[in-house]
């Protein structure tokens, strides 16, 4: 029978998208592996692969329709044999009825079954033996009664746990399921943000109603963002740590080395320094390597730092890990390269999730200091601001040094004073002492 395709998931937070290009059109013969569309969530562009073979029969949802949720159905696959009348999804509007399909149909005996030119057809959907149906494609059925497998047996590698082809071709006839890690069980899923305190939006709209506006329509990255940094505020019991670090040295260091790397093309930034300062310092005060795991903490082992990206409409928060381990010119060239995918939105998931601290970096816009939002489940993040000409006090006398002001903002569930003031402490010491950064 005709095979769904379905909205996917593509990371562990999307709840909808927007399907933002066909690859495909109808009559197209695909794959598995084959790159259908391009599918747009809150934070970026990513490709979407069959999983199965066939010939694209019906596209359910046109491209550019926002707000598709997940598992909606929007394309159907044909196998050899099978016609667009096979399909019993209406082609009015675009729009795709997540019915389940239909066992009675799919059991239906052609009138001419008996023919011998009949194509094979796949096996029933088989069930499980507490009578729940397993999720297969019509190929990889078909290849199981084949090899006499039981599909119940099998763990499937598709979307949502259904068994594709390559599942079926590498099982042998009584194999048993891989035991379920830990992570594969099913999530509960996350409450709902909480309605935001204040006037709602219609008092707002009516407030205004005299006044020449222009209402900004909400994309899915501003909205994620906003329910997050709501949520930080309102859960993260925040405190804040504030600390210059004298930059001279680390400016005469920082002209000497890129006077020295400008023959291979690189070009270090102070940002670098700090990405490479914070990583040795979470490795100096491993406590506070660690981020909130809603009833316990989790201590990382490596320096997994996060770099705020700013993007029109949002921000990215990139993530460099094993940071600790990297050269200044390896960080800077990773660096560059996810801060240019994440302005065209193409970072992956695995590229902006996770990670224990982040670095959130103004200076550049001539901000002097400011206080910065943690981004959960993240530990703490540090404001960094300008570098400005100070008058400073060494040994009794006053001097002008290159002083920048540094904001560490907690999570006091996560890190306790002294133990922030620490890890701020060892950033510092690095920065004023750069040449340590290459041992």
């Amino acid at each position: 029978m005709p095979t769904e395709i379905l909205m996917p998931a593509l990371s562990p937070t999307m709840e909808e998208g927007t399907l933002a290009k066909w690859l495909v059109k109808e009559g197209d013969t695909v794959s598995s592996g084959d790159i259908i569309a391009e599918i747009e969530t809150d934070k970026a562009t990513m490709e979407f692969e069959a999983v199965d073979e066939g010939t694209v029969g019906k596209i359910l949802i046109e491209e550019g329709s926002e707000g598709v949720k997940v598992n909606t159905p929007i394309a159907v696959l044909l196998e050899e044999g099978e016609s667009a009348d096979d399909i019993g999804t209406s082609s009015g509007g675009g729009e795709a009825k997540a019915e389940a399909p239909k066992e009675a149909k799919e059991e239906a005996p052609k009138a001419d079954a008996g023919k011998d030119a009949a194509p094979a057809k796949a096996p029933p959907a088989p069930k499980s033996g507490d009578g729940d149906r397993i999720f297969a494609s019509p190929l990889a059925r078909r290849i199981a009664a084949d090899k006499g497998l039981d599909l119940s047996a099998i763990k499937g590698s598709g979307p949502h746990g259904r068994i594709v082809k390559a599942d079926v071709e590498d099982a042998k006839p009584g194999a048993k399921p891989a035991a379920a890690a830990a992570g594969d069980a099913p999530k509960a899923a996350a409450p709902a943000a909480a309605a935001p305190a204040g006037p709602s939006a219609e008092a707002i709209l009516k407030m205004y109603e005299d006044r020449e506006t222009e209402e900004v329509k909400l994309d899915g990255m501003r909205k994620t963002i906003a329910a997050r940094l709501g949520e930080a505020k309102q859960t993260i019991p925040h405190f804040y740590l504030r600390r210059s670090a004298k930059l001279d040295a680390l400016m005469k260091f920082r002209a000497d080395l890129n006077k020295q790397l400008e023959a291979r093309g690189v070009k270090l930034s102070v940002n670098d320094f700090i990405i490479k300062a914070s990583a040795l310092a979470l490795q100096e005060v491993p406590d506070a390597n660690a981020v909130w795991a809603g009833d316990r903490i989790l201590k990382l082992k490596p320096s997994d730092v996060a770099v705020a990206v700013a993007i029109e409409g949002g921000l990215f928060t990139p993530v460099l890990k094993d940071a600790q381990q990297k050269t200044l010119s390896a960080l800077s060239a990773e660096m560059k390269d996810l801060a240019s995918r994440a302005k065209n939105k193409k970072l992956a998931p695995h590229e902006y999730q996770g990670g224990s601290f982040a670095i959130s970096n103004l200076g550049m816009f001539g901000i002097e200091n400011f206080d910065a939002v943690i981004n959960p489940p993240h530990g703490a993040i540090l404001a960094v601001g300008a570098g400005i000409q100070t008058p400073v006090v060494e040994d009794g006398e006053v001097v002008i040094r290159n002083v920048m002001s540094m904001t560490l903002s907690v999570d006091h569930r996560v890190i306790d004073g002294a133990l922030g003031a620490q890890l701020l402490e060892a950033i510092v010491k690095h920065l004023e002492n750069p040449m340590g950064m290459l041992a």
